[in-house]
């Protein structure tokens, strides 16, 4: 099965290519550059850059290689990337394709962007979440020891391409992890989209071929519309934000070496349906229903052990949504779908944090 999902931006439209066996496939068609930079990290590299590699023969090929995990994603790794480009004199016509999850994305993006004042970069996402959400829509960042992707771009590729082939090797962890941002979409802005994974998830989970080009296909061009409509995230885009502001929290709080992006999303998503409920904006069903379809995707949905409200509150200070010293959180409403709001009640939030941290 094979899909293709635009993203409308003007002269910076590009397109979503879904399909099994794209990696094998002429990828000079997506890629004429004459120099092209692979960047992969330790995990995701010894599996398919070769194959990358034996599809673009017409091109010089280098490659960069960094320590797999959220650890790596700092402003010194960069820093590594344009010190090889710069060392083999790349122009500022070269193409940097980025090849694994979240973090491989985000760097090569945030490189690409600054590269001589810009480069191209293509994706090529080989995580679920990173298929579903970090690939599409050009936010690229590093980290910084006081908070996630505080450093980083608006900076779109020139395509991105899925092959949803690297999803078979992918461990269990990761793709619950990548389940938690598609589980999202429909909590935020699709009840339709929501029932129709509560009907699929145990294909899901048995990673069933065409349950994932739907639920890629759908999730992505739910992200496609909404970037379309608010690419620097100045309004409607901060909805993709559902659990994150709590979620970040959590791995800031852990230093990025306990739970893992997609879970700690999982975890803040029940926390914002919970403040929701306390505040009466959505029902206790619905948190229910929230909570049960991320158990079934074998996802966390309580706060990691020994975190304080304290912790929360810190760290959410430091989130990239605070406006003017104040904090923006977006909060769910009925089922499939959800408001950015400064206008939540601080009592309930206080309560909600004492109650999740209990």
């Amino acid at each position: 099965m094979s899909a293709t999902v635009q993203v409308a931006l003007g002269e910076r439209s590009y397109a979503i290519n879904i399909a099994s066996g794209l990696i094998g496939q002429n990828l000079s068609d997506y890629l004429p550059h004459r120099e092209i930079l692979l960047v992969s990290d330790s995990n995701v590299g010894p599996l398919y850059l070769d194959a990358i590699e034996a599809q673009l023969g017409h091109a010089r090929v280098l490659r960069y290689q960094f320590a797999a995990g959220e650890a790596s994603k700092r402003l010194d790794v960069v820093e590594g990337i344009w010190s090889l480009l710069m060392t083999e004199r790349f122009s500022r016509k070269c193409v940097l394709v980025a090849v694994g999850g979240g973090v491989v994305g985000d760097m090569t993006g945030f490189a690409a962007a600054c590269y001589q004042r810009g480069a191209d970069f293509v994706q090529i996402p080989t995580t679920l979440l990173a298929q579903v959400d970090s690939s599409v829509g050009g936010k690229t960042a590093v980290n910084h020891p006081q908070g996630k992707n505080m450093i980083g771009a608006f900076y779109q590729p020139l395509s991105v391409l899925i092959d949803t082939d690297t999803l078979a090797s992918l461990p269990q962890r990761q793709w619950s992890a990548g389940l938690a941002e598609v589980i999202k979409y429909g909590a935020l802005g699709s009840l339709e989209f929501f029932q129709w994974l509560e009907a699929n998830m145990a294909g899901l989970m048995a990673r069933d071929s065409a349950a994932m080009t739907e639920a890629i296909r759908v999730s992505c061009q739910m992200k496609a519309d909404i970037v379309a409509d608010d690419e620097r995230e100045t309004g409607r885009r901060a909805l993709l934000n559902l659990g994150h502001t709590f979620g970040h929290a959590i791995e800031a709080h852990e230093q990025y070496r306990g739970l893992l992006h997609g879970e700690a999303v999982a975890v803040g998503m029940v926390m914002a349906a919970r403040l929701s409920a306390r505040m009466g904006w959505t029902d206790n069903a619905s948190v229910e229903r929230l909570e049960a379809l991320l158990f079934a995707a074998d996802l966390p949905v309580s706060v990691p052990a020994g975190m304080t409200p304290a912790d929360f509150m810190h760290h959410m200070g430091l989130d990239k949504k605070v406006d003017a010293g104040q904090l923006r959180l977006v909060l769910p409403k009925p089922m499939g779908s959800a408001v950015i709001t400064a206008e939540f009640d601080p009592d309930a939030l206080a309560a909600t944090l004492a109650e999740c941290c209990s």
